[in-house]
Protein backbone atom coordinates (compact mmCIF):
# COMPACT_ATOMS: atom_id res chain seq x y z
CA UNK A 1 0.00 0.00 0.00
CA UNK A 2 1.39 3.59 -0.79
CA UNK A 3 -0.26 6.80 -0.97
CA UNK A 4 -1.06 8.13 -4.22
CA UNK A 5 0.90 11.07 -5.25
CA UNK A 6 0.63 12.32 -8.67
CA UNK A 7 1.55 15.75 -10.53
CA UNK A 8 -2.36 17.16 -11.64
CA UNK A 9 -2.98 20.75 -13.31
CA UNK A 10 -3.68 23.56 -10.89
CA UNK A 11 -4.99 27.09 -13.01
CA UNK A 12 -2.91 25.73 -15.47
CA UNK A 13 0.17 24.82 -13.47
CA UNK A 14 1.82 21.79 -12.94
CA UNK A 15 1.27 20.59 -9.16
CA UNK A 16 1.90 17.57 -6.74
CA UNK A 17 -1.06 16.38 -5.25
CA UNK A 18 -1.48 14.57 -2.79
CA UNK A 19 -5.04 11.74 -2.51
CA UNK A 20 -6.07 11.54 0.18
CA UNK A 21 -9.44 9.60 1.37
CA UNK A 22 -8.82 10.93 4.85
CA UNK A 23 -8.44 14.39 4.63
CA UNK A 24 -11.89 16.05 4.54
CA UNK A 25 -11.39 19.22 2.65
CA UNK A 26 -8.95 19.82 -0.42
CA UNK A 27 -6.10 22.00 0.36
CA UNK A 28 -3.78 24.27 -2.04
CA UNK A 29 -0.37 26.54 -2.09
CA UNK A 30 -0.88 29.96 -1.30
CA UNK A 31 2.24 30.44 -3.84
CA UNK A 32 0.35 27.97 -6.39
CA UNK A 33 -2.93 30.45 -5.83
CA UNK A 34 -1.73 33.67 -5.66
CA UNK A 35 -3.40 35.45 -8.12
CA UNK A 36 -6.94 33.11 -7.92
CA UNK A 37 -9.93 34.67 -6.37
CA UNK A 38 -9.90 34.21 -2.51
CA UNK A 39 -12.61 34.42 0.30
CA UNK A 40 -12.10 34.61 4.01
CA UNK A 41 -13.61 32.04 5.96
CA UNK A 42 -16.23 33.92 8.63
CA UNK A 43 -15.09 31.92 11.21
CA UNK A 44 -11.09 30.44 11.07
CA UNK A 45 -11.34 27.30 12.32
CA UNK A 46 -7.70 24.66 13.41
CA UNK A 47 -7.25 21.65 11.25
CA UNK A 48 -4.30 19.00 12.01
CA UNK A 49 -2.72 18.35 8.86
CA UNK A 50 0.91 16.63 8.42
CA UNK A 51 0.97 16.68 11.60
CA UNK A 52 0.89 19.99 12.82
CA UNK A 53 -1.85 22.20 13.26
CA UNK A 54 -3.16 24.92 10.56
CA UNK A 55 -5.42 28.29 10.98
CA UNK A 56 -7.78 27.63 8.33
CA UNK A 57 -8.37 31.22 7.18
CA UNK A 58 -8.61 31.43 3.57
CA UNK A 59 -10.39 29.27 1.08
CA UNK A 60 -10.26 29.78 -3.44
CA UNK A 61 -12.02 28.17 -6.07
CA UNK A 62 -9.77 26.74 -8.67
CA UNK A 63 -10.05 24.67 -12.19
CA UNK A 64 -7.48 21.45 -12.79
CA UNK A 65 -6.84 18.96 -14.84
CA UNK A 66 -6.32 15.15 -13.84
CA UNK A 67 -4.82 13.61 -16.14
CA UNK A 68 -6.36 15.93 -18.68
CA UNK A 69 -9.35 15.56 -17.14
CA UNK A 70 -11.11 18.84 -16.06
CA UNK A 71 -12.52 19.23 -12.89
CA UNK A 72 -13.46 22.34 -10.45
CA UNK A 73 -13.17 22.44 -6.84
CA UNK A 74 -13.04 24.75 -3.56
CA UNK A 75 -10.06 24.60 -1.58
CA UNK A 76 -8.58 25.59 2.33
CA UNK A 77 -5.43 28.01 1.10
CA UNK A 78 -2.01 26.35 2.64
CA UNK A 79 1.09 28.46 3.19
CA UNK A 80 3.12 25.42 3.34
CA UNK A 81 2.55 21.39 2.95
CA UNK A 82 6.22 20.54 3.29
CA UNK A 83 7.22 16.84 2.42
CA UNK A 84 5.63 13.89 2.13
CA UNK A 85 7.32 10.83 0.60
CA UNK A 86 10.19 12.49 -0.68
CA UNK A 87 7.37 15.09 -2.60
CA UNK A 88 7.27 18.69 -2.65
CA UNK A 89 3.22 18.93 -2.02
CA UNK A 90 1.33 21.86 -3.51
CA UNK A 91 -2.30 20.16 -3.28
CA UNK A 92 -4.12 17.68 -1.27
CA UNK A 93 -6.96 16.38 -3.02
CA UNK A 94 -9.71 15.81 -0.10
CA UNK A 95 -12.84 13.15 0.29
CA UNK A 96 -15.29 15.61 -0.47
CA UNK A 97 -13.94 16.66 -3.84
CA UNK A 98 -13.15 13.03 -4.41
CA UNK A 99 -16.78 12.13 -3.98
CA UNK A 100 -18.43 14.34 -6.25
CA UNK A 101 -15.83 13.37 -9.23
CA UNK A 102 -16.67 10.08 -8.42
CA UNK A 103 -12.38 9.59 -8.32
CA UNK A 104 -11.53 6.23 -6.55
CA UNK A 105 -8.30 5.63 -5.10
CA UNK A 106 -6.51 2.03 -5.76
CA UNK A 107 -3.45 2.43 -3.26
CA UNK A 108 -2.44 -1.42 -3.51
CA UNK A 109 -1.62 0.00 -7.09
CA UNK A 110 -1.07 3.70 -6.95
CA UNK A 111 -3.74 4.47 -8.96
CA UNK A 112 -6.90 6.50 -9.51
CA UNK A 113 -10.14 5.57 -11.46
CA UNK A 114 -11.55 8.65 -12.88
CA UNK A 115 -14.91 7.62 -14.71
CA UNK A 116 -16.50 9.95 -12.93
CA UNK A 117 -14.47 13.02 -14.65
CA UNK A 118 -14.57 10.92 -17.92
CA UNK A 119 -17.99 10.45 -18.09
CA UNK A 120 -18.63 14.08 -17.15
CA UNK A 121 -22.33 13.66 -16.73
CA UNK A 122 -24.15 13.80 -13.32
CA UNK A 123 -27.54 13.42 -12.16
CA UNK A 124 -28.19 15.52 -9.22
CA UNK A 125 -32.07 14.62 -8.17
Amino acid sequence: MSRIIKTIEILGKPASALFDTGAMYSYVSAKLVCKARKWKVAAPLRVGLGGRKIRVQECCFLDGKIEGLDFFTDAVVVEDFGRIDGHRLDAIIGAATMEKWEIQLDPKMGTLSLEGLKRHEFTEY
